[in-house]
């Protein structure tokens, strides 16, 4: 019997590493959906991201394809698509394609950020103002109509029209929660960048939750990072970049995901120190002992009813191994799998 009773899933953002390339880092994306399988993880979804060198998953639907061409019972979805950045059309055509070759396995995780910069957002809608948040609910109902019908003006999207995604709401403040409550989706929180709003932002989607024909009560995933290593000194070793890379993007110099040896050489300010350790005093990072406390902590604390863990490191290699020590933690099943 597992030791938690709630699925595991995973977050994947395809992360260039400094000395590697675009083309490496999404098989190792690839590598690791087919071991996070065996290891007995629920599903993997990808991120949407824009105009950031160091990340690669810039188009979830392509990617989401060749991630269930290579797997078998591992659910593959967004989290998320921007819908501020496409046409609904688009999207209900790309995520039902999807559904359609591989049924029963595609979930279709949506946010209301744009997921990028001003002027990388216009580029992808071609418009000279780009969407407002004000237009998210608008959008969204016509997102998922066109699984269901033609559109008012007879739009038809093909191959959607009968071959729905699981439609997932994701958010890092209440307003997506309560979106998903009112709409009686589920609603997966980004914990792991926005903290400090999860408690209230789950309060707020099991209030306002309304049983609908996809969900009869509230249906919540908390999104957590994590870092397994060994010990707790090796796992900060391995986190130190993910923190350097967050900062170099606050400052609005974006790169590769720097190694451990450069995080670990890198003279912070004080002030660079503060910001690094506010951001990683959310992240679980530590050996077997210091992550099994910190996720029975997340999980009394949010009552989730999924956890999903992402993991920022600079060799995949030492990705791979900390899923491994959470999935041993976990007690996930199949987790004596052979890579």
């Amino acid at each position: 019997m597992a030791r938690f009773d709630i699925p595991f899933s995973v977050l994947d953002l395809a992360v260039i590493g400094a000395g590697s390339h675009a083309g490496a880092a999404l098989n190792s994306t690839i590598n690791l959906a087919r071991r996070t399988e065996q290891l007995g993880y629920r599903r993997f979804w990808v991120a949407e991201h824009h105009n950031m060198p160091g990340i690669a998953s810039s188009a979830p639907s392509v990617l989401i394809a060749h991630l269930a061409a290579a797997t078998s019972t591992l659910r593959v979805g967004s989290g998320g698509v921007m819908l501020p950045s496409h046409a609904p059309l688009v999207v209900a055509e790309q995520f039902g394609m999807l559904e359609a070759l591989h049924p029963g396995r595609v979930d279709l995780g949506i946010g209301r950020a744009p997921g990028t910069d001003p002027v990388t957002a216009q580029a992808l809608r071609r418009s000279a103002n780009g969407l407002s948040v004000d237009d998210f609910p608008e959008e969204l109902t016509a997102l998922m109509g066109f699984f269901t019908a033609p559109s008012e003006r007879g739009v038809q999207a093909v191959p959607a029209l009968g071959n729905p995604p699981d439609v997932w709401l994701l958010g890092s403040s209440g307003y997506s929660a309560q979106v998903a409550g009112l709409l009686g989706l589920p609603f997966a929180f980004a914990h792991h960048f926005s903290a400090a709003n999860t408690l209230p932002a789950l309060a707020l989607y099991r209030e306002r939750f309304r049983p609908s024909a996809r969900l009869k009560e509230p249906y919540a995933m908390v999104c957590a990072s994590i870092v397994a290593a060994e010990d707790d000194e090796r796992a900060r070793y391995l986190a130190g970049p993910g923190g350097l890379s967050f900062l170099r993007l606050r400052q609005g110099n974006p790169g590769l995901m720097p190694t451990p040896e450069e995080a670990a050489a890198y003279d912070y300010t004080e002030v660079e120190k503060a910001f690094v350790a506010d951001r990683m005093s959310n992240q679980i990072i530590g050996g077997p002992d210091t992550v099994l406390k910190g996720i029975t902590s997340l999980l009394e604390q949010t009552q989730a009813d999924e956890l999903m863990v992402a993991t920022m490191v600079h060799n995949p290699a030492d990705g791979v191994r900390s899923y491994e020590l959470v999935a041993e933690l976990a007690e996930l099943p199949n987790t004596t799998a052979k890579a």
